[in-house]
């Protein structure tokens, strides 16, 4: 379907809109982390002063602050390395990582990676260092931008989805508004032209016109029915798939250019399926006509069935333009034609009849640009 420039417009400003709004928020919160990460960073400085005075005092020197700002930080753990004696004291940290050497050892060096170690100084000399981590507060905080962008996307992806649903709801209503309409504009016609072959009947017409009139009259009918089966649920009955693929190929090949050459390739028994006639002969002519449009009035058309111990296929395959790998899909959405002239709506009348109707499947089997096409049609076989 062609969108206009306004919804165009409309949903890329939502898209870099929603783009935008995340990455201020990203940017907020690394400004946030790292003003969080700069106080810590003067909270152990302040911590590694405490220290230092506490070591350069006397024994029965008061120091009741230093002792408090020290006793205080419970939450960033914490490596002193003791240069002269060559160990290592630690705080805040479990005990099984601090009495083992080789992880306390990867712990230091994770901790001089995130951290400045911070010298401690004792008699104008040296003492140690000191090797700090992230608090138990940082590292929860860390994880919350993660957190925050997986809600978003998933809310984004939830209105993506009710959307996408929403507008494919009100496309097959639409559809099928339309369909019911057109059925609803040619059967008063129709009751008309019944009447007139009456009439002409009666008039001693040439009896072959009156013939002709009658056949158009039943295709008219059947055209009817068709749309008037679209947005309802219709009636399945167990039908030989292989009588029925027969009778559409036939009126079909009687009514193409001559320069059209069908092949058809059946079983020679039957083939059980939940069938309703009406809708699957109108999906084999659909298929059948678009390989005409590609055959540009030159070609072959081979309509082949096969079977498995579950599924029937049928395949049919055109000799034309092929289709690229890209729009496999795409040419079953409503709307979408390659066509000057036409709605875009019968592979995807197609589509609807056979996997919504049918619980079948319908797609595009293979195709090579400037070789052909097939279309498979998956139905259920009848146990």
């Amino acid at each position: 379907m062609i969108f206009s420039d306004e919804h165009r417009f409309t949903r890329w400003f939502i898209t870099i809109s929603s783009i935008a709004i995340v990455s201020i928020f990203l940017w907020n919160v690394s400004i946030f982390f790292n003003r969080l990460k700069k106080e810590e960073r003067e909270k152990m400085e302040i911590w590694v002063k405490a220290y230092s005075e506490v070591l350069n005092s006397d024994l029965n020197e008061d120091i009741p602050i230093e002792l408090e700002v020290m006793s205080k930080n419970t939450s960033t753990p914490m490596i002193i390395y003791h240069r002269k004696e060559d160990l290592y004291e630690t705080r805040n940290i479990a005990r099984e990582l601090a009495n083992d050497h080789d992880k306390l050892q990867e712990l230091v060096t994770a901790f001089a990676l995130d951290y400045q170690p911070i010298e401690i100084v004792y008699e104008n000399e040296v003492f140690g260092t000191l090797y700090y981590g992230n608090s138990s507060l940082i590292n929860k905080l860390k994880y919350f931008p993660i957190g925050i962008v997986v809600i978003v996307l998933l809310y984004l992806a939830m209105l993506y989805y009710f959307y996408s649903t929403a507008k494919s709801h009100d496309q097959s209503l639409l559809w099928a508004g339309m369909a019911k309409e057109t059925a609803h504009q040619i059967g008063t016609p129709l009751s008309s032209l019944v009447g007139w072959t009456e009439i002409l009947k009666q008039e001693n017409v040439d009896p072959s016109y009156i013939e002709e009139m009658e056949k158009d009259i039943v295709r008219l009918q059947i055209i009817t029915d068709r749309f008037s089966k679209i947005g309802s649920l219709p009636n399945l009955e167990p039908t030989d798939i292989v009588e029925e693929t027969r009778d559409s190929y036939e009126y079909l090949k009687a009514r193409s250019s001559k320069l059209i050459h069908f092949n058809l390739k059946l079983p020679k028994e039957n083939i059980q399926v939940s069938l309703n006639k009406q809708l699957f002969s109108w999906t084999i002519e659909n298929i059948v006509k678009n390989a005409i449009d590609a055959l540009k009035g030159k070609g072959d058309i081979d309509v082949e069935i096969t079977q498995d111990a579950k599924w029937v296929h049928i395949l049919i395959t055109d000799t034309g333009k092929g289709i690229p790998k890209i729009k496999f899909k795409k040419i079953f959405k409503p709307g979408y034609t390659s066509k000057k002239r036409g709605w875009g709506l019968g592979l995807s009348l197609a589509k609807r009849i056979i996997e919504e109707y049918h619980d079948g499947k319908i797609k595009v089997l293979k195709s090579e640009l400037g070789k052909g096409t097939t279309f498979e049609i998956k139905l259920k076989k009848i146990a």
